[in-house]
């Protein structure tokens, strides 16, 4: 598979960088701060923006039709993402994104997933609060037909006593047991998670309750979720990605120039390349996810002549805020999730607002667009106070302080990703703490790493010191800390006993190690 690539200042640039500057990856990261890893040139033409509509995920209907019990099979498939173009996926259920799962706080649902790829799999509910077995550990996994244990790599995460695998099917149950919320689900398997992503294994999952639908906010067709990523396409059409075993069966990692993050060069929404989406005068509900590897985004919508929308924040990772926050320009890294509403009542019939990333050059600089079609009615209406069920945390109800490094290492002989200086192995507990603790954890980073806490939801505490962003307002699952940046977050653990993990949500950084466990007792 023929690629090209564009390299960047980002660590992937920066490992470059170093032996010929003299330069530490840190300082040559601080040149470029907004830029993490190296980017693939598509090797195919690519289509004008704005030009494909926007598709929305089918809401995935229970098995039989009714009750709480789903079923989704992964498997390959070709769909033209590109125009004209024909890519091999995989799914699940034989679409990118996957179907969409919608569900009641409180009320458990059970998913059943059939592994129909060539290789394991695992999933993971990405801010769930889930029981231990089903959180999808990244050694849990569902092995495909004719699947052979000797086949499975002797990589640093392949020696687990405690593993559960299964062949074929496995039953995911997930309580639901908290506040309404975008979730989403993706592959999770030990080492290979982040071409498993890139390559299509992504889908959303919506928890809805009474009282956030008795709010009054936009609804309906005026309700979008968006799934954010970039890829590359190679010259035959396929997904272009530097891995260095192409079949994800033995070798895992990726070759160097992409050992920091692997970006794509196209912006696809929804699985469509800088799609449009026709719109009301009126308010809309965006529910945004950053699916992307390892690209951070920096958003702002505006209009063709150049008046800035506000971006009404009103739910972060893990539900509603206690209040709304405006924005004009909202960092969002890769697996954060915001709840915004943007008002086109003040954009003319036939007038386009474009939603752009700042961080982003060239290509990766637009994301996709609204185009006006019509006025209409809107009763729609953004309380003063959105939620009042937010934990209300104080530094004087932590048990424990704990500090943790995220940094660039050596391992097994090669590069590596690190927490505390060490690489992942499930066979060890890295942090034990008791069901119903508190606890201050402080977060210091190299690079760009969004730090993902699996169970629980957090608030963020201050960054390097200072008082917390406008966009870290809210309960969190997701922080992004910058370069050379100190955070502290606290966080309750409860909900359940069992083995969970903390790690960078830089895909490629959690394949290269950088995770941890996490014992509940």
């Amino acid at each position: 598979m023929r690629m090209t690539r564009r390299r960047l200042l980002g660590i992937g640039g920066a490992l470059g960088l170093t032996a010929a500057t003299g330069l530490s990856a840190a300082a040559a990261l601080a040149r470029r701060p907004s830029v993490t890893g190296a980017e693939l040139r598509s090797a195919v033409p690519l289509p004008p923006p704005f030009q494909a509509p926007l598709p929305i995920p089918p809401v995935l209907k229970p098995a039989g039709g009714s009750g709480d019990r789903y079923e989704i099979t992964q498997r390959e498939v070709s769909a033209e993402i590109l125009p004209g173009v024909t890519t091999p996926l995989w799914t699940y259920d034989g679409i990118f994104p996957g179907p969409t799962i919608e569900s009641r706080r409180g009320r458990p649902i059970t998913v059943s997933h059939r592994n129909e790829l060539p290789v394991p799999t695992v999933v993971h509910l990405h801010g769930g609060r889930t029981p231990a077995a089903a959180d999808g550990y990244p050694t849990d996994l569902v092995l495909p037909e004719g699947w052979q244990e000797h086949s499975m790599h002797g990589g640093h995460g392949m020696h687990d006593p405690r593993a559960v695998v299964s062949r074929l099917t496995r039953d995911y149950t997930f309580p639901l047991e908290q506040r309404p919320t975008l979730l989403w689900y993706h592959d999770h398997r030990m080492d290979f998670t982040a071409p498993a992503i890139w390559r299509g294994l992504a889908g959303l999952h919506i928890v809805r309750d009474d009282a956030e639908e008795a709010l009054g906010l936009p609804s309906g067709p005026r309700e979008l979720p968006l799934m954010i990523a970039d890829r590359a396409f190679a010259a035959d059409g396929g997904l272009a990605y530097p891995a260095l075993d192409p079949t994800l069966r033995v070798r895992p990692g990726v070759s160097e120039p992409y050992l920091a993050g692997v970006l794509g060069d196209v912006i696809l929404v929804n699985g469509a390349p800088w799609p449009v989406h026709e719109v009301d005068a009126a308010r809309y509900r965006l529910r945004v996810l950053n699916a992307s590897n390892a690209r951070h985004y920096e958003l702002e919508a505006v209009t063709d002549d150049g008046r800035r929308l506000d971006l009404v924040q009103i739910g972060a990772d893990q539900g509603l805020l206690a209040a709304p926050v405006t924005h004009r320009l909202l960092p969002i890294a890769p697996a954060e999730r915001y709840d915004v509403i943007v008002d086109f009542s003040g954009v003319p019939v036939g007038g386009r607002v474009r939603l752009l990333n700042r961080l982003g050059s060239g290509r990766t600089g637009e994301v996709m667009a609204f185009r006006v079609a019509r006025r209409g009615t809107d009763d729609s209406r953004i309380p003063d106070r959105l939620s009042a069920d937010l934990p209300e945390w104080r530094r004087s109800d932590a048990v424990r302080v704990r500090d943790f490094s995220f940094r660039t290492g050596r391992m097994h002989g090669g590069h590596g990703w690190l927490i505390g200086g060490l690489p992942f192995a499930p066979a060890r507990t890295d942090v034990t703490t008791r069901l119903g603790d508190v606890e201050v954890w402080r977060l210091v980073a190299d690079v760009h790493h969004p730090i993902h806490l699996h169970l629980v939801g957090f608030r963020v505490l201050s960054r390097s010191g200072r008082a917390p962003l406008p966009h870290d307002a809210g309960l969190k699952d997701t922080v992004s800390l910058r370069p050379g940046e100190a955070v502290e977050i606290i966080t309750r653990f409860d909900g359940y006993r069992g083995r969970y993990l903390f790690h960078c949500h830089n895909a490629e950084h959690e394949d290269m190690g950088m995770m941890a466990n996490l014992e509940i007792t």
